[in-house]
């Protein structure tokens, strides 16, 4: 049993006491639980590059494949399936499970876990318009994952249009995220399922996104802005706190007109009751 000491009292076996429970108890499994070491080897099936150095302690399973020019750190696994591209650098330790895409240039650090169907350094949403066509634009830049961060099954983070798109050390991303080019995530931010910030946002360290939370693009968010489930942010923050609110599509000028109307209703529901409090008339003598 792991608990806070004004809980002991009360439990009838021993207990472990810690100011933070879950996160001894999280402790506690990994160490009875660590995954897999790593089986050094290349699968006969796997297609390795010449062109690439991968470390002896490092492990590429069946039918993965690793591009020339790839590098692969000390006890990284690829897992079955999965693809790295030309020039990709995967620091020591980090994972792969299986079916995972890391395209061209990308770079991940140490210790990472990215779980299936995670692709990485995919062309980022870039076009110009020109009626009644679409353009591409190149999308240039890279991708870089920082050390410890993990990465859920079926997320996406695209490369960046020229600048590089970041995710900073220790971000935690549940399945089914959505990294738009040229944004970066800022340390220890983490972010719940289908979550999806758009391009050329910066994100602050230590954030917490909860289920469903869009970012509109070219914004900037700072460091410990909290985000409620199904939380639309249309501007930047720039203070440290919790924030909510969503409202249902609407026509844009309707939209614009009630949400300015409703962020002025607080101060208007103050301005009524402070004009109909006992003893304030409304008439003269």
């Amino acid at each position: 049993m792991i608990l806070e000491e004004r809980f002991v009292a009360e439990c009838p076996v021993p207990a472990l006491v810690a100011a933070n429970p879950y996160a001894v108890y999280a402790r506690v499994a990994q160490f009875l639980h660590p995954p897999a070491a790593a089986e050094p080897g290349i699968h006969s099936s796997a297609s390795v590059d010449d062109e690439a150095v991968v470390s002896r302690s490092a492990q590429v399973c069946a039918q993965a494949v690793v591009r020339g020019g790839a590098r692969l750190g000390e006890s990284v696994v690829i897992g079955e399936g999965s693809v790295v591209g030309a020039g990709v650098s995967i620091g020591d330790g980090t994972r792969l499970a299986p079916r995972v895409v890391l395209m061209d240039g990308v770079r991940v650090g140490r210790r990472c876990l990215l779980h299936s169907g995670v692709v990485v350094g995919s062309d980022g949403f870039g076009f110009a318009r020109e009626d009644p066509e679409w353009i591409k634009v190149p999308q240039l830049g890279g991708a870089i994952i920082g050390d410890d961060v993990e990465i859920g099954a079926n997320t996406t983070v695209d490369r960046g249009a020229v600048e590089d798109t970041v995710i900073e050390d220790g971000v935690k991303m549940d399945n089914q995220v959505q990294i738009a080019h040229n944004v970066r995530i800022g340390a220890h931010t983490v972010m719940s399922a289908f979550s999806g910030v758009a391009g050329s946002t910066r994100v602050g360290a230590r954030c917490l996104f909860g289920g469903a939370v869009v970012v509109v693009g070219h914004l900037t968010i700072c460091d410990d802005a909290v985000f409620t489930f199904r939380t639309a942010v249309l501007r930047s923050v720039t203070e440290p706190g919790t924030y909510s609110g969503t409202l249902g599509a609407e026509e844009a000028g309707v939209w614009r007109r009630n949400a300015a109307r409703f962020r002025a209703l607080d101060e208007t529901v103050r301005q009524l009751r402070a004009s109909t409090k006992p003893g304030r008339g409304t008439g003269g003598d």
